[in-house]
C-alpha cells in the first residue's frame, strides 16, 4: 500500500469517529480545546489498537484464504463502504436540549463510544493483514487521523451541527469502496502481468 493510499485510508477510518464527535460537540455546552484534545486521543488511541486486533486476525487465516484474500478485502471493504453511507444517509434524531448538557464525559463511556465507532477499523485491520502493509504505520496513521479527526468534530460541532458529520460519514464509505475496488484491480492486474 502506498503512502496516498494509507493517508487516504487512515482518514476514511476517522470519518465515522468524527461524525460522533460532531455530536458530542454539538452536546456540550462550552467546547474546550484541552476537552477535545482528551476526547480525540480516547478515539485515536482506540481506533489505532482495533486495526491491529483485526489484522492479527486476518493474518492467522491468511494460510487458509491466500487464493481469495484480494477477494476477501473487496467485499469487506465494500460492505463497510456501504454501511457507512447507509449511516450517512439515516436522519439524526433531534435531542431536546434542557441546558444541562454534560461538560465531561465519563472516560469509560467515551472508550464504549470509540469503540463502537472503529469496529470498521478492525475489519479493515483483517484486510490489510492480506495486503503489503506495516501494521504499525498504519495503525499510528489511524490513530492520529482519528485523534486530528475527532478533535476538530469536538471543537466545530456547535457551529456545523450534524449536518457535515453525517455527510463526511457517506465520504468515507465511498473512500472505502474506492480502496476496495484498488485492491481488487492491482491484484488482478499484476496476475495478468
Amino acid at each position: 500500500m502506498n503512502p496516498a493510499s494509507l493517508f487516504i485510508l487512515a482518514f476514511a477510518m476517522s470519518t465515522d469517529a468524527f461524525a460522533a464527535s460532531v455530536g458530542k460537540g454539538a452536546a456540550l455546552r462550552r467546547t474546550r480545546f484541552p476537552e477535545a484534545l482528551r476526547i480525540g486521543a480516547i478515539f485515536g488511541t482506540v481506533e489505532a489498537i482495533t486495526p491491529v486486533i483485526g489484522w492479527a486476525i486476518g493474518l492467522a487465516a491468511t494460510r487458509f484464504v491466500s487464493e481469495w484474500d484480494h477477494w476477501i478485502a473487496f467485499v469487506l471493504l465494500g460492505a463497510l463502504g456501504a454501511h457507512m453511507i447507509w449511516e450517512g444517509f439515516k436522519p439524526v434524531p433531534v435531542e431536546a436540549d434542557d441546558g444541562n448538557a454534560p461538560e465531561r464525559k465519563s472516560g469509560w463511556l467515551l472508550a464504549l463510544t470509540a469503540l463502537a465507532t472503529s469496529i470498521d477499523a478492525m475489519a479493515v485491520g483483517v484486510t490489510l493483514a492480506f495486503t503489503d502493509v506495516n501494521i504499525v504505520v498504519a495503525a499510528a496513521a489511524i490513530g492520529l487521523a482519528t485523534m486530528l479527526m475527532v478533535t476538530v468534530g469536538i471543537m466545530l460541532g456547535r457551529a456545523i451541527g450534524s449536518l457535515i458529520g453525517k455527510r463526511a460519514e457517506i465520504v468515507g464509505g465511498l473512500v472505502l469502496i474506492g480502496i476496495g475496488f484498488t485492491v481488487l484491480y492491482e491484484h488482478l492486474v499484476a496476475r495478468v502481468a
